[in-house]
């Protein structure tokens, strides 16, 4: 991958970041967070990757807000970037950061039963 589609890439990621804190104001979006913008390779295409954090319902009422924005988030973006073709924004929904929430407080789980397990042993072999 190019070094100039990479710096594109976060450059966008940190212009829409910016735009759902400080500007876009629909009450639909919640708690958001843009994982990571991928380019196509003619840069026509910016796919958004966010997360959000929430339910199903929340989920689907902040994707559903932040895809009636995308028209006011493709203009900031060509106006901030100054580039030929302005990329057309679509956003997906990422789970990988709920996904390694989710591995952790596992793996939390698999800790503590362990240790539960460890301090029956001692206390019935009579390890101390």
């Amino acid at each position: 991958m190019s070094h100039r589609k990479e710096k594109l890439e976060e450059l966008i990621k940190r212009i829409v970041s910016d735009l759902i804190l400080k500007e876009i104001k629909d009450p639909r979006i919640g708690f958001v967070t843009v994982t990571g913008v991928t380019l196509s390779s003619d840069k026509k295409y910016a796919r958004i990757g966010i997360s959000v954090i929430g339910d199903g319902k929340i989920e689907k009422k902040s994707m559903d807000g932040l895809r009636s924005a995308a028209g006011f988030i493709q203009h900031r973006v060509g106006k901030a970037l100054s580039i030929r073709i302005t990329p057309i924004v679509e956003f997906f929904l990422d789970s990988s950061i709920a996904d390694g929430v989710e591995m952790v407080a596992f793996l939390e789980g698999l800790v503590k039963k362990d240790d539960k397990e460890n301090s029956v042993d001692h206390e019935v072999n009579g390890d101390d």
